[in-house]
């Protein structure tokens, strides 16, 4: 997978016409979806309460499919009432890259909710097709909340599916309740949330409780929980927290995907534990598992268990063999790999402490070390980055790229000229390194996508590479960034 974190791109979904635009700009453009730039997006976005806006690139082949979906939603969002105003940015226009910056986004289409002119901003998490897209915004343009009056309402949203909030309150006002709107409106995108004045009609939990409370229910573990702290911070932290598993199954049952989704998602350190789920112990890996889960829960530690048949990028992302299964792997928040390979039911307990108390080695993936590195851009891998790029002493270009990448293709011969233009000059070297199989130092440099290119010069000031992918260009960087090599004299007398 191409990113820092394997799952990204699985979790990252990135997701109109104003009554500020007249009749005849409708007619003549016959668009719904309004365009900004950088000349009219402040002022669009402030004055509305819900804006929808897609980042996106005229390049990209996924935000060219979504544009006529894109637009057949605008088209019936227009006649909401109020009206769901979609938007759209070129992000690749180079004066409209501050509004990107300022937005995060890292690649297309990204889309935003924003909403009260821009104060708060929202990933867009719904689908990609016109229908699902209304559906999903007139949802979050609503009410984030809903009042909840007879049983048949909480058990309709009440399923094996997705988590439910629910706060209980003697009356709709008061300051619990304001501060139980935020929660609604800031998680919103994630959550369901309802509100009522009578338990009784909740399907679990005390039916005479008269609040306020708030009753979380979940899918799994003990089904639900109850919080009576109304800080809006507390809030959030407690939903987040108790609408994790345990432990979160990862299979290809599509009812585990989500809370696979919010487990990645989660700030805390990862373990996972990767075994065939058909195995005779499956049960012993997964009750000693279990253990060790409830034993972290709310220590800045997240279980999850997955299945070898469906964590085939997992086993590419850690550079996992089949021979090492069953296998547990930590990784920390600075992206430090920690494996304990052919783990046994009864060892788990013991490594996890082990980690927690600073034992265990980090682990590092690495393609092998090769035998011949005589093409002009010279092969470079984790366990050679070090003598080849910070102590070499020279200057070095690497390239941070990934096999299947069309981008990485395209810029494979130009790198090969740049390479070739300095094959004299031994104080240059041109390098490229395959950033899915090899894992990188943390905090060093900041791969998001591919081809990335850094230039690190001999004395080691380390820049990224961000103009045209030209030979010309590249050279010319190179040039006006190199410094003197810190080479040994025989060397220097071996070039001449």
């Amino acid at each position: 997978m191409a990113s820092s974190n394997f799952w990204k791109p699985l979790l990252l979904i990135a997701f109109a016409v104003t009554a500020t635009i007249s009749t005849a700009e409708e007619s003549e453009s016959k668009e719904f979806v309004v365009t900004l730039d950088h000349s009219n997006f402040t002022e669009f976005v402030a004055k509305h309460k819900f804006v929808v806006v897609e980042f996106y690139a005229p390049w990209c082949g996924h935000c060219k499919k979504l544009a006529p979906e894109y637009e057949k939603a605008a088209s019936v969002l227009s006649t909401s009432d109020p009206p769901v105003v979609l938007a759209k940015v070129d992000a690749n226009e180079e004066q409209n890259k501050a509004i990107s910056n300022e937005f995060d986004v890292r690649g297309f289409p990204t889309i935003k909710i924003l909403r009260y002119g821009g104060s708060v901003v929202q990933e867009y998490k719904g689908p990609r097709e016109a229908e699902g897209i209304v559906t999903y915004l007139k949802k979050q343009s609503g009410p984030a909340t809903f009042e909840i009056k007879a049983p048949e309402e909480a058990n309709s949203i009440i399923d094996d599916n997705k988590i439910l909030v629910v706060g209980v309150f003697p009356e709709f006002s008061g300051e619990k309740f304001e501060n139980f709107t935020t929660l609604a409106e800031r998680l919103r995108a994630d959550y369901e949330f309802g509100h009522t004045l009578a338990a009784k009609v909740l399907p679990r939990g005390d039916s005479s409780a008269t609040g306020p409370l708030v009753r979380l229910f979940k899918p799994f573990d003990e089904l639900f929980v109850d919080f009576e702290e109304f800080d809006v911070d507390a809030l959030v932290k407690f939903v987040e927290e108790t609408s994790a598993p345990t432990v979160t199954l990862f299979n290809k049952d599509p009812k585990n995907h989500p809370f696979v989704i919010k487990y990645f998602n989660f700030p805390n350190a990862k373990a996972m534990l990767f075994l065939n789920f058909t195995t005779e112990h499956f049960d012993a890996f997964k009750s000693n598992y279990h253990e060790v889960a409830q034993l972290y829960k709310g220590k800045d530690l997240n279980f999850l268990m997955g299945d070898v048949e469906a964590s085939q990028g997992a086993f590419q992302y850690f550079g996992i063999k089949d021979e090492q299964v069953p296998v547990i792997i930590i990784q920390t928040n600075d992206g430090e790999k920690f494996l304990k390979p052919n783990v046994e039911p009864d060892q788990i307990a013991s490594w996890v402490k082990d980690f927690k108390d600073g034992k265990v080695q980090p682990y590092k993936k690495s393609e092998p070390i090769p035998e011949v590195n005589n093409e002009p851009v010279k092969v470079v891998v984790a366990d050679t980055l070090q003598d080849m790029v910070f102590n070499s002493g020279k200057n070095v270009l690497i390239e941070f790229y990934a096999p299947w990448c069309g981008h990485c293709k395209q810029l494979a011969p130009i790198l090969d000229e740049v390479a070739l233009s300095f094959e004299y000059d031994a104080d240059v070297l041109i390098t490229k390194l395959d950033a899915t199989a090899n894992d990188l130092p943390p905090g060093t440099f900041d791969v998001k996508g591919y081809p990335t290119l850094y230039f690190r010069s001999s004395t080691g000031n380390l820049l990224q590479y961000d103009g045209d992918r030209t030979k010309d260009d590249i050279i010319e960087f190179i040039k006006k960034n190199r410094a003197a090599a810190a080479v040994k004299p025989e060397s220097r007398n071996d070039e001449l």
